[in-house]
Order: C-alpha cells, then sequence, then structure tokens
C-alpha cells in the first residue's frame, strides 16, 4: 500500500513539474466569465458538463470530460491546463474534491479561477477564487455542482441547481440543459449571451472514444445559445435513431429499420433525409405503395434524392428492379 501511494506521489508530482507554465497567473487563456453545472445520472452512470457565456466558443475551454474518469468546468480567468490535468488526476484514483484541491493549491491564480469536477462516483467539488468578478458562487448537490461568476445577480446558480434537482428522471443532457436555462431566466451571464456548450460521455469506458462521447455539441456564435443548443440536442436525438436504422440496416433488419427511421422522421417532418430513408426502407420491405408518395415529398423538396436513388440499387440499398425504380423516379 505504501509503495503503490508513493508511486503516486511520483507519479503527481512530476506532472505538475512538467506543467509549471500552466500555473502562471496571467495566462494566455481566454476569460470565459460564464455559469456552467457538472454532474453525474446515478441510474446510467453517465457524466455531464454544460456551459454558457458571453464568449467566442467557450466550450472549447470550459468544458472537458472522459468516460469513467470524470468531467470538468475551468472558468473566470481560465486555466485551461485543469481540464485534461484534472481528469489526469481523477486517472490516477484521487477524488474530486482532492484534484481540485491539488489543481487549486498549484495555481497562482487561483484568486481569479473558477473550477468544478464531477468524478465517476459522483463526489463533486468545486473552488470559487476570492477575486473572481460578483456575483459568483458555487452550489452543490447529490452528484452535482453549479458554479457562475460575472453573473447579473446571485439567484443564478441556486436556480440552475434546483431546475437539476426538478428534472430528475429525464435524461442527463435535457437535465443539463434544463439548469442553464433556468440560470438565464433569473438573468444569467449580466453581458449577454454568445455561446454554450454540452459534453456527455459514459459512466464506465468501452475503450472506444466515438462511442462514449455521448452528446457533444456546441453553438459558437449565437443571439440565443441554450435555445439553439436545445435544438440541436433535440436534431442529436432523431439522427441517434437515423443511426439505430443504418445499423439494422446492416444487420438486415428492415422492421426495425422502418420503426427507427419513422420515429426519426416524426420528429423532424420537415427533414427530406429522414423522410428519403424511410421510404427507401419502405420499399425494401415490400412495401413501394406505401413509399410512393413519400418519394414524391422527398423529391419536390430537393430533386438531388431523385438523382441520388438509381445509385443505391447496385450498392445493395435499394432493392427494386426497373420497372419499380421507374415508378420511384416518376415521382419527380
Amino acid at each position: 500500500m505504501k509503495l503503490k501511494s508513493f508511486f503516486l506521489f511520483l507519479i503527481i508530482a512530476c506532472f505538475f513539474i512538467a506543467d509549471a507554465d500552466a500555473q502562471l497567473f496571467y495566462s494566455q487563456g481566454p476569460l470565459a466569465h460564464t455559469f456552467s453545472i457538472v454532474a453525474r445520472d446515478p441510474d446510467t452512470g453517465e457524466l455531464g458538463v454544460a456551459v454558457q457565456s458571453h464568449w467566442f466558443s467557450v466550450g472549447t475551454s470550459v468544458t472537458w470530460g472522459e468516460a469513467g474518469v470524470g468531467v470538468v468546468a475551468t472558468q473566470s480567468f481560465v486555466n485551461p491546463s485543469f481540464g485534461p490535468r484534472g481528469l489526469a488526476l481523477l486517472k490516477n484514483g484521487l477524488t474530486a474534491q482532492q484534484a481540485v484541491d491539488m489543481l487549486i493549491k498549484n495555481d497562482e491564480g487561483r484568486d481569479v479561477r473558477q473550477l468544478a469536477i464531477c468524478d465517476s462516483k459522483g463526489n463533486v467539488a468545486a473552488w470559487t477564487g476570492k477575486k473572481c468578478i460578483p456575483p459568483a458562487g458555487d452550489i452543490q448537490g447529490d452528484g452535482f455542482s453549479c458554479q457562475a461568476n460575472l453573473m447579473s445577480t446571485d439567484k443564478v446558480w441556486p436556480a440552475m441547481a434546483k431546475a437539476f434537482k426538478d428534472s430528475k428522471g429525464q435524461p442527463l443532457a435535457e437535465r443539463l440543459i434544463a439548469a442553464l436555462e433556468a440560470g438565464q431566466s433569473v438573468g444569467g451571464d449580466i453581458r449577454g449571451r454568445q455561446s454554450a456548450a454540452i459534453l456527455v460521455v459514459r459512466g464506465e469506458s468501452t475503450g472506444k472514444i466515438w462511442k462514449d462521447r455521448l452528446v457533444d455539441l456546441r453553438v459558437e456564435d449565437s443571439d440565443y445559445p441554450i435555445k439553439e443548443l436545445a435544438r440541436l440536442l433535440k436534431v442529436h436525438r432523431a439522427y441517434d435513431h437515423m443511426n439505430a436504422g443504418d445499423l439494422a440496416v446492416e444487420h438486415n433488419d428492415m422492421k426495425l429499420a422502418m420503426k427507427e427511421y419513422s420515429t426519426a422522421e416524426k420528429m423532424f417532418p420537415d427533414n427530406a433525409e429522414m423522410k428519403f430513408w424511410h421510404a427507401v426502407t419502405l420499399t425494401n420491405i415490400g412495401k413501394l405503395d406505401e413509399a410512393l408518395p413519400i418519394f414524391k415529398k422527398v423529391f419536390e423538396m430537393d430533386k438531388n434524392w431523385a438523382e441520388l436513388t438509381p445509385r443505391l440499387i447496385g450498392v445493395g440499398q435499394l432493392m427494386v428492379d426497373d420497372a419499380e425504380l421507374k415508378k420511384i423516379l416518376a415521382q419527380q
């Protein structure tokens, strides 16, 4: 046990020595005065972080996360290194509180930093430096932390916490956005709005990064970034059904594919691509007559879909004979 602790100490010591430049008081990082939330879903184990700020592309500097490890929000006078270094500390066995303590202790700019971490077990910890621009503060609950600085009112982070707790039972991503909406509803950033971001990762890593990042969305520059982020999340959910439909096609399960494509189409009835693949799936399971009116709507929306259609035959994505293809193309 003592040997293990000694090696952990060496790893951490080397880590901070190697990154000493990141401890400078005034770095070249952005001034991301903002409000954010880090959290864990106790049912799924998912970990998430979401943020909004009157600063361009806030997600590139504030939000960090890794499946099976934790999530980090680093803001105010941002020390961007807190993201990757905080995750590294968690991977080496430290709790959220221990990681926050170590990062802050070794940072000369601690008084102007704001930092929050949630680890894979749902432990949370936060720091608000005494020189963060007020109103500034943080609040913790069961498996989450809300934090804000340079706000129009000190009601922002308590409102976020209440919204997160009140939305229990919803998916984590939706709960994170509900928290942002609540923070904005009571005033939000005193400077206004510009960008927002959300990141949700699995509670346990699959070893495949592309599978571990469940939601990764950013609004870089908008008058209503949270509203746009919520819209993008809805699109994301719809395309999850599209992806599930594609997977079903790969496994030749056309019934399931039709169900998934149909669900996506109902979520976004004006989306031509979702309608198109629904029509293709109907055709492939022998329901061409039901597919023809859908093809007609798609071709009216964009004639390029009619040009694409014959190309699917040679690669096995559309199973029709010449006569059936003519019927489809006649819908133009």
